[in-house]
This record gives structure tokens, C-alpha cells and sequence, in this order.
């Protein structure tokens, strides 16, 4: 295949799995420049409003975005169950499992990451599968109100480029705490204004969720575009 080509996908195409719908294509209207592997936060599945939307966002800007569940999000859709998420070892399975899949189907820039625990899985995997990029939505740099146990260690020694998308106030790792962690120069943070973990503003700033939702969209295209040329040069 060549260069932004995707051999019999279309656009929101869900595939069924043994609980339900398990991985989502949310494909561009022409040739895609970038693939993203999008992962979900702990919380919310791969069809939550915010990774609806911003799998449209990315897809209206040329990235191809593949969606998926990890297991026990894909069981609890199927049972209507809340349940934790899967053990650390479990869910990274998962995640070279889908980039094993993915890689075989997309060509140029492959990127992955996701939303909090999402990107954060794929954060600790990202140099193991040589991917071309990292992109985080709300990284969650510490647990919730404990700030004492940061989940930094790893960020220090990334290799791979890195972008992400953090509220200059979110309770995960707001911007004076994180600007206090040792990260990798490969890591570029970009940070929304007076915006929280789902990058929603306080009403009071003026700003909206859906101009937070396209500033980063418009973030992450940039930063994927960048790498497409730099790759092309090479």
C-alpha cells in the first residue's frame, strides 16, 4: 500500500468482537497522512463523546484514528458491569496486540497514545515499538491527590517524539507541578488555558470545550505533520 492507503477500511468502521463492538477506523474523507492509535482513559470507552469527537477532529485534518477497547471496557459494555481496569501487564498486551495489527495496515507516520490511562500505557511502550510518535491527551502525571507518587520515571529517558495535550489546571498534573518533573527533550508539552483533565475550560476564561478540542487537534496534525516531512526528507 502506499502512503496514506488503507486496504478495505472505511470511514467509523467497528469491528465486532467477543463483547461488542472492540475497535473503531475513523478514516479521513481523502488520503490520510498519519495513523494514530487512540487508546481510552480508565474511565470512559473508545466511543465516549470525547474520543468521538476528537477522532472526527483528527480524521477532518488527515489523520487516519483507530480506536479500540481494552478488555475489561469491552466487558463492560457487553455486561453493563463496572469493573476496574485490567492489571498494568494485561493492558500493555493489549496495546502491542493492536499495534502488531495496526502496523500491517498503515503506512507513513504511525503514532500512538490516548487519553490518560490510554496514553499513558502507550507512553511506556512507545520506544519498545520504535513507533514514530507519542501523542497524550491529559496525561495523568500523578494519581488524583497524591502527588507524591509521580509517573514520571520513564518520561526522563523517552525517546520517542512526543506530544502532549495537558489543561493548564488539570488535577493530574497541572502546569506548575509538571514544570517541576525531569522530561525528555523529546517531549513537547502544549498546554490549554485554564482547561481541566478532559481539556474543558473554566466558563469564566471565555473559552470554549470545542475550541480546546480543535486547539488540540490542530496541535497534534501540526506535530504529525512535521515528523511526515521530516520522514519524507530522509
Amino acid at each position: 500500500m502506499g502512503k496514506g492507503q488503507f486496504a478495505g477500511i472505511d470511514p467509523d468502521q467497528y469491528t465486532q468482537g467477543g463483547y461488542g463492538h472492540s475497535d473503531a477506523w475513523t478514516m479521513p474523507r481523502g488520503a490520510a497522512f498519519a495513523t494514530l492509535i487512540l487508546a481510552h482513559g480508565a474511565g470512559a470507552p473508545m466511543d465516549s463523546p470525547f474520543m468521538q469527537s476528537m477522532a472526527e477532529r483528527l480524521a477532518a485534518r488527515g489523520i487516519a484514528v483507530y480506536r479500540f477497547e481494552f478488555d475489561y471496557m469491552a466487558e463492560r459494555r457487553a455486561t453493563g458491569r463496572k469493573r476496574p481496569p485490567d492489571r498494568q501487564d494485561q493492558l500493555l498486551r493489549k496495546w502491542r496486540e493492536q499495534y502488531a495489527l495496526v502496523r500491517q495496515q498503515a503506512t507513513g507516520v504511525l503514532a500512538v497514545g490516548g487519553k490518560s490511562m490510554g496514553g499513558r500505557m502507550a507512553s511506556l511502550l512507545a520506544d519498545e515499538l520504535a513507533a514514530d510518535a507519542l501523542i497524550c491527551l491529559g496525561y495523568p502525571f500523578h494519581p488524583a491527590g497524591k502527588l507524591d507518587k509521580p509517573r514520571v520515571a520513564h518520561l526522563a529517558e523517552l525517546r520517542t517524539p512526543t506530544l502532549i495535550v495537558q489543561g493548564e489546571r488539570d488535577a493530574l498534573g497541572n502546569r506548575s507541578t509538571v514544570a517541576g518533573y525531569q522530561l525528555s527533550p523529546t517531549i513537547r508539552l502544549h498546554w490549554l488555558a485554564a482547561a481541566d483533565h478532559d481539556l474543558e475550560p473554566l466558563k469564566r476564561s471565555g473559552l470554549t470545550h470545542e475550541q480546546h478540542l480543535d486547539n488540540a487537534a490542530d496541535a497534534i496534525a501540526a506535530f504529525l505533520g512535521t515528523l511526515g516531512k521530516m520522514q519524507s526528507a530522509d
